[in-house]
């Protein structure tokens, strides 16, 4: 470790230690270590991926300002895993356990010899993710409610559980507090838990070294699968196929299967219609954005997990501007804290909005309408805004109605479903082949990539 990073982050640990709670500060920074300074970016090195994760999601803006400040310099914050030590020696008697086999797996405990750390269930799940941290409102009680329900009685209840909604919305952690309630209530379940992404990077890596009976085993066995962001399954043939034998075998011994995408499972271009099906067998729920009193009452929620208090005009500024992500929400009451905190300054509407104008600015990209959308698409192309729900088709009204309906499903969070009942009432089929229409000429016609990308910028700015 270089002397200049340790001097750094010794006094920025300082700093969070009277920032935060003792209990907090000593689970989550305490263990940090400073490895290198590299011009303006200090390398923290972490005990797992897990801290890693957890601290860039919840902490990067305070890690950020506190070393900054301490440097009296704009430093940026790197991470990196700190070497796992051992877990047996060889020829000492004790079986070195094969870590590869299982990684993404929560392992039956040994009633003769301790749980490796890498291994526990803590290595893999936000142990903020459970259901006592879950904020229930009107957009999301009935996802909330099925997930309890699937926690409880794993593989009775609802089998699949299918949870679907808009990035940041709740999935994760309502898949993460299920596998923790299981894990919690059934201590010998086998509980596997990981995105489709590296269901997918295994089963490659099996393929090419020849050991696609182990990976099979591996997930075939499991009493819980949980997989997030299923739709990455969409066009790939061989995966779909795999996915579709492990489902079944799955389903057909009662077990519990999870899964997360960011729209309907109909609505997933390039998925098979065998896999589609089975989706839809179960419990479909969605998780739309909050209203603003569930919005209020993840603030307050968050305030008071981070022991902060905020003016209450502060908190109704924050609910009501940003809108369509609990994520973004709760990273900017951190950042409005942190700044709070390390300042002592009073706060005051005119500085949030400056501390936050990236944030804003992104929210009020996600925050617009389609109705915004069909006025200036109407407006661009000199017909009338009645046309973009009309059933005329002559070319100079269909193809900008179908722009103004591939600019929706690109800048809005709506279904294909929702956009189709906008413009008319037409199919979610009619707006998918809208959208192949526009990117088909786009790719081929510079005047329409052209008149796409400049209301795109209109709409966006």
């Amino acid at each position: 470790m270089s002397d200049n990073a340790q001097a750094i982050w010794s006094a920025a640990q300082q700093t969070l230690r009277g920032m935060l709670k003792t209990e907090l500060y000593n689970l989550w920074f305490a263990p940090v270590s400073a490895s290198r300074m590299d011009g303006d970016v200090l390398t923290l090195e972490v005990a797992d991926e897990f801290c890693e994760f957890w601290l860039k999601d919840n902490y990067l803006d305070v890690l950020r300002s506190v070393v900054s400040r301490t440097a009296v310099r704009p430093v940026q914050i790197a991470f990196a895993v700190r070497a796992a030590e051992p877990v047996g020696v060889a020829g000492s008697g004790t079986a070195v356990p094969d870590e590869s086999a299982e990684s993404s797996l929560v392992p039956i405990p040994s009633p003769v010899a301790k749980e490796p750390a890498a291994r526990r269930p803590e290595a893999f799940f936000n142990p903020n993710n459970v259901f006592d941290t879950f904020v229930v409102g009107s957009n999301n009680h009935h996802a909330h409610a099925a997930s309890v329900a699937v926690a409880q009685k794993p593989g009775l209840t609802y089998n699949p559980l299918f949870l679907f909604g808009g990035v940041g919305l709740g999935k994760t952690h309502l898949l993460q507090a299920i596998g923790q309630h299981v894990h919690t209530h059934r201590r010998n379940a086998r509980i596997g838990y990981l995105s489709c992404e590296r269901f997918t990077n295994e089963f490659i890596e099996a393929l090419q070294n020849g050991q696609l009976p182990r990976f099979r085993k591996k997930y075939r066995e499991l009493d819980v699968l949980l997989i997030d962001d299923v739709q990455f399954l969409a066009g790939k043939e061989r995966i779909q196929e795999e996915f579709f034998h492990t489902f079944n075998a799955l389903h057909d011994c009662h077990k519990q299967i999870v899964l997360t995408c960011d729209r309907p499972a109909n609505e997933i271009q390039g998925l098979e219609q065998r896999l589609t099906s089975r989706f839809e067998w179960g419990m479909t729920a969605d998780l739309k954005a909050p209203d603003v009193e569930t919005r209020l009452a993840i603030l307050h929620k968050k305030a008071a997990a981070l022991s902060v208090e905020l003016p209450p005009e502060i908190i109704s500024f924050l609910a009501n501007r940003i809108r369509t992500n609990i994520r973004r929400l709760e990273g900017a009451l951190v950042r409005v804290a942190a700044y709070a905190q390390l300042t002592g300054k009073d706060l005051d509407l005119e500085t949030i909005e400056t501390l936050l104008r990236e944030i804003l600015q992104e929210e009020g990209k996600v925050a617009i309408s389609i109705g915004e959308i069909q006025r200036r698409v109407a407006d661009y192309y000199d017909i009338r805004l009645a046309d973009m729900t009309s059933k005329r088709r002559p070319e100079n009204i269909a193809f900008p109605r179908q722009i103004a309906m591939y600019l929706a499903r690109q800048l809005t969070d709506h279904s294909l479903s929702s956009i189709g009942d906008a413009f008319g009432g037409r199919d979610h089929g009619t707006v998918l082949h809208a959208c192949r229409q526009v990117r088909d000429r786009m790719e081929v016609e510079s005047k329409v990539r052209q008149d796409v990308g400049y209301l795109e910028k209109q709409l966006t700015r």
